[in-house]
């Protein structure tokens, strides 16, 4: 099973800087997390920077709209892409799919209970 851990306080954060604003950045910030892991997961194995570099982006993206279990995972197989281990990011990797639709729920849930 996957947890999944929302930081309230940053999306709180995030609509009082973003303002009306807040809505369509969440939005299009859920959509960034599919197109970051997929980009992370095609490049493992092929070009493990970028996959890192994309690892990255998600890690920032998501710890900014307090996905933190997501950000934490890209955190966890950027680290590992980083120090060479590819087969130790590859078995993180395998939980990265539920993460980011998980996250999208709860954040989505959130937005819509506001």
């Amino acid at each position: 099973m996957t947890t999944i851990t929302i930081d309230e306080s940053a999306l709180e954060g995030m609509e009082s800087l973003l303002g009306d604003q807040f809505a369509d950045t969440l939005t299009f910030c859920c959509s960034e997390f599919q197109r970051l892991s997929n980009e992370a997961l095609t490049c493992i194995d092929v070009d493990n920077e970028s996959a890192a570099r994309h690892a990255h982006s998600l890690k920032s993206n998501a710890a900014q709209f307090g996905a933190m279990s997501l950000s934490e995972l890209a955190r966890e197989i950027e680290q590992d892409l980083n120090e060479g281990q590819v087969s130790k990011a590859k078995a993180n990797s395998q939980n990265l799919q539920a993460q980011v639709e998980g996250s999208q729920e709860k954040l989505q849930a959130w937005l819509a209970a506001r």
